[in-house]
């Protein structure tokens, strides 16, 4: 080895020594390129662009997943480094403007489903980090994406800079100094690229965040974000830090909460790969958060309802003969097989209780109906986590129709949750339908109806007066 080294360098020498000095800079330049593009696959992993960003089954960040909004369906774009059909001409300055401003490269306005709101807090270091994963670590894929078709007035993207001009904070990071490093990472990490706002804080007319109620809830299309406040009733107070560190690594708090829809997909593709030094930084700061909306009284979200069942009603009764509780022959048929005849769940908690369940204990029971229709899908280092849909197309073994799931989801909510709240079919149908719309695209459409309409009349009287 030593005569290895000792001939290398003597030929190095023999070629000058600029040589060596070249060398030396260019495995320097290169570690530092590696290290550079992990750290953006990192920051690209806490911002958790797979999640919207790959189409199920397609290629990683070719984009062509709809997002259901309350305004219209969203296409996510290609952000590979593809000259043709992704962001390979992108100036690192061009993709700062579209992560931190929502402006496009060529210009155009993006709409806030991608979370720019978030991505602001975002420093020009980390920015760069991003840039250079995503030129340089990614593979391009030549693949264009469907272009995103909104109702009109909403699909004329300039009405977005009136929007940002309202709603769209500076660029940049400021750390509070009376708070601990750890908070202020946790605080970066949650306002920034884990944009957990985006979709726990309820939104407004105008569809911007009420930052005055943060992380009190918010319904995103057939689920419902929950609370996540340290309120200790609504929110998720009574959580120790080393509990929420759990329930983000694995989607499962066992006798509280399991994470499910667009959770789930957050837990597969991004918090279970953050290091523990950043989840411990996050539970710091999600302590920290209050909740300004309400005075904490009654149990928590986490404990309502006990073990137990009804199912006397159906024993011994024939299929097509109708019985007493229909909830309680759908429950025997479609969930006990799994969660038990008493809804006790698994021993190991792979398959979870229905009661100190927080889907079935949340005041809004969108959660439920969606688990009920969609089924959950997650993937953790503890194995993969999987609930069959039963809102299946018609005519399917699985298939439900909207007032059988009325009935089952009231049947477990009077027996193992919140008995406060009740189902209707219209309210399932509007979950299995993504969710409920917003009226502003309609009182866009006629707020221009009524322009037209006035300056019609206008010009309608300035040719009447010059006849005059």
């Amino acid at each position: 080895m030593l005569k290895l080294k000792s001939g290398v360098l003597a030929l190095m020498l023999a070629l000058g020594c600029g040589s060596v000095y070249a060398a030396t800079d260019v495995a320097a330049h290169g570690a530092a390129d590696d290290a550079l593009i992990q750290k953006g696959q990192y920051l690209a992993v806490a911002s958790d662009c797979t999640a919207c960003h790959t189409a199920h089954g397609g290629q990683p960040f070719a984009g062509g997943k709809v997002i259901s909004s309350p305004v219209g369906d969203i296409i996510a774009t290609n952000i590979t480094p593809s000259n043709k059909d992704g962001i390979g001409s992108y100036s690192e300055q061009q993709f700062a403007d579209a992560l931190r401003k929502g402006v496009r490269a060529d210009g155009a306005q993006l709409y806030p489903a991608m979370p720019y709101t978030a991505y602001a807090t975002l420093t020009d270091e980390d920015i760069h980090a991003l840039y250079t994963y995503f030129m340089s670590g990614v593979q391009a894929v030549d693949e264009p994406t469907a272009e995103t078709e909104l109702p009109f007035p909403l699909n004329i993207r300039t009405s977005m800079m009136v929007w940002n001009a309202l709603f769209l904070k500076e660029p940049g990071y400021e750390a509070d100094a009376s708070q601990s490093a750890s908070w202020n990472r946790g605080r970066y990490l949650v306002e920034g690229a884990a944009h957990c706002s985006t979709c726990h804080t309820p939104r407004g007319f105008l569809m911007q965040e009420q930052t005055d109620a943060a992380m009190t809830g918010a319904q995103v299309g057939p689920w419902f974000a929950p609370n996540i406040t340290a309120d200790p009733v609504s929110g998720i107070g009574e959580w120790s830090q080393q509990e929420l560190k759990t329930y983000l690594r694995t989607g499962r708090l066992e006798g509280k909460a399991q994470a499910a829809g667009s959770m789930a997909e957050a837990i597969t593709h991004s918090f279970r790969y953050l290091s523990d030094e950043d989840l411990s930084a996050i539970a710091e700061y999600m302590g920290s958060i209050a909740d300004n909306t309400q005075v904490p009284s009654g149990p928590s979200r986490f404990n309502h309802g006990k073990q137990g069942h009804n199912l006397t009603a159906i024993r011994g009764v024939g299929f097509e003969e109708p019985v007493s509780d229909e909830g309680a022959r759908l429950y025997s048929g479609n969930c006990s097989s799994c969660h038990g005849s008493s809804a006790q769940g698994t021993k190991d908690g792979f398959y979870p209780s229905l009661f100190h369940n927080s889907a079935t204990a949340e005041h809004n029971p969108s959660n439920l109906i969606a688990t009920i229709l969609y089924g959950v899908e997650r993937e953790t280092a503890e194995g993969d986590v999987f609930m069959p849909p039963f809102g299946a197309q018609p005519n399917a073994l699985n298939h439900l129709d909207d007032q059988q799931v009325a009935k089952l989801s009231n049947w477990i909510l009077q027996q193992y949750g919140n008995q406060e709240v009740t189902v209707s079919p219209e309210r399932v149908a509007e979950i299995r339908r993504g969710g409920p719309t917003s009226p502003l695209v309609l009182l866009a459409q006629l707020g221009v109806a009524a322009g037209v309409l006035v300056l019609l009349a206008l010009v309608g009287w300035l040719i009447w007066r010059r006849k005059r």
